[in-house]
């Protein structure tokens, strides 16, 4: 991106931001959401407020991520603890679940916006989020969640150079969605499910690997997800023994290895599928 484009992208973000007079960022301590939060703060100061969901569907140590780097840009941050476990709607993971995880999110962020009287809720969402599978923007629609990134034309590229401009150390973070988005549509989402795909997630990181995703299917079935260069690592003796024993420790009872490699979102395939078949 050369650099007049990239002044002029932040010029329009700060001047969006500038409309309001207060602002909640949805803030999960990600690229997205830590560029909207440093923008907010650049322009609302003390009326920018950045508030993280904390529910059991959170990996480990990104709670603790978020409230850290909120402190590095300066803006306030608050955490509130989500109740989306308590929804059958949630629990039961068919293809809206992430609708209705937001809509508790946002559900709280409301009643967060009374009490302070502040204007208006950002969100994290580019403009590539709105071509792909994504409950959650209904969810936002519905709650009046304003999204500047996407609503100047921002792609992820354009994020991460902006968050590199602005010395932001997530400019270059893995795309971190929670936990619950590695079970697989129609298997019922618990606290337990998802504390083992973080504990499988932690074993495979501390045993070198870069970019990982532990899909849960039924059955206890883990499949892995690395990246197609790591491939090869993940199949050699001792290490895959040792990752069998560990995550059989942890409670799955079938370890596969998915030979297409990391994707993020590579559940999402079975939704494009069940949607192509009600039209």
């Amino acid at each position: 991106m050369s650099l007049s484009r990239q002044t002029k992208q932040r010029d329009r973000l700060l001047q969006y931001i500038g409309q309001y007079r207060s602002c909640l960022v949805a803030f999960s301590g990600g690229v997205d959401s830590s560029v909207v939060a440093k923008a907010a703060h650049l322009v609302l100061a003390e009326q920018a407020l950045a508030v993280t969901g904390s529910s059991p569907s959170l990996a480990a140590g990104e709670l603790e991520q978020a409230s850290e780097l909120a402190s590095l840009i300066g803006i306030r941050h608050e955490i509130v603890e989500t109740e989306e476990f308590s929804n059958p709607h949630y629990t039961s993971n068919d293809a809206t679940r992430c609708y209705y995880c937001k809509s508790e999110l946002y559900r709280l962020l409301d009643q967060l916006l009374e009490k302070l009287d502040f204007e208006v809720v950002f969100s994290g969402a580019n403009e590539e989020d709105l071509s792909d599978y994504r409950p959650g923007l209904k969810a936002a629609g519905e709650h009046r969640v304003c999204n500047p990134l996407a609503d100047c034309g921002f792609s992820k590229e354009d994020v991460r150079h902006l968050a590199r401009y602005w010395e932001l150390p997530v400019w270059d973070k893995p795309a971190a969605p929670c936990l619950a988005s590695r079970v697989a549509y129609g298997e019922e989402v618990t606290p337990e499910r998802l504390a083992m795909i973080d504990q499988a997630e932690q074993i495979l990181r501390a045993a070198g690997f870069s970019n990982v995703r532990v899909r849960y299917h039924g059955g206890d079935l883990a499949r892995l997800e690395v990246p197609l260069d790591e491939l090869e690592q993940l199949s050699r003796v001792p290490l895959r023994e040792t990752l069998v024993d560990q995550l059989g420790a942890i409670g799955f009872k079938f370890i596969t290895v998915d030979l297409a490699g990391f994707r993020s979102g590579s559940l999402n395939q079975l939704v494009t599928i069940e949607v192509v078949g009600e039209n």
